[in-house]
């Protein structure tokens, strides 16, 4: 089976390539909650964003489009210990899909101004969807990550 997706817009970011994102500064819980950058919805999506400026919060879907195949097993940022890929949010997947959560700043047009921007400036959005209560779960195991994050 294929799937084709098409992007929806793209990401504005003050990082401008993976290198500036995989610094150490940003790897607990709270690291890029501050980083503002904007969602760009192309012209022919913009009346999707309908009412969307009502939530506090969004579920960005994006390609990880700098991302060349794929590792099985990697050593995440916040780790020297070799982990399932699946386990992580390493870029090097076999579909390169990424998926982040930004708070809601301002809306212009097709233009949404957010905070918690974690990918590269051009990146493509996929999806974006509203952040819910129905998507807070507790109580959560973070698995090996509960001793490295500051939540």
């Amino acid at each position: 089976m294929e799937i084709k997706l098409k992007p929806i817009g793209i990401i504005h970011s003050p990082f401008k390539k993976k290198e500036d994102i995989e610094s150490k500064k940003y790897a607990d819980s709270r690291g890029f909650d501050s980083v503002q950058g904007e969602l760009e919805i192309f012209k022919e999506y913009e009346k999707g964003l309908k009412d969307v400026e009502g939530f506090s919060h969004l579920i960005v879907l994006f390609a990880f489009h700098k991302s060349k195949g794929y590792r099985l097993h990697t050593k995440p940022l916040l780790g020297d210990t070799l982990r399932g890929v699946f386990s992580t949010r390493s870029p090097k997947r076999p579909n390169p899909l990424g998926m982040t959560v930004v708070n809601v700043i301002e809306r212009n047009r097709n233009r949404l101004k957010v905070s918690g921007i974690d990918m590269i400036e051009g990146t493509p959005i996929l999806d974006i969807k509203p952040y819910t209560s129905r998507d807070q779960k507790s109580p959560i195991k973070l698995g090996w990550l509960k001793n490295k994050m500051n939540s």
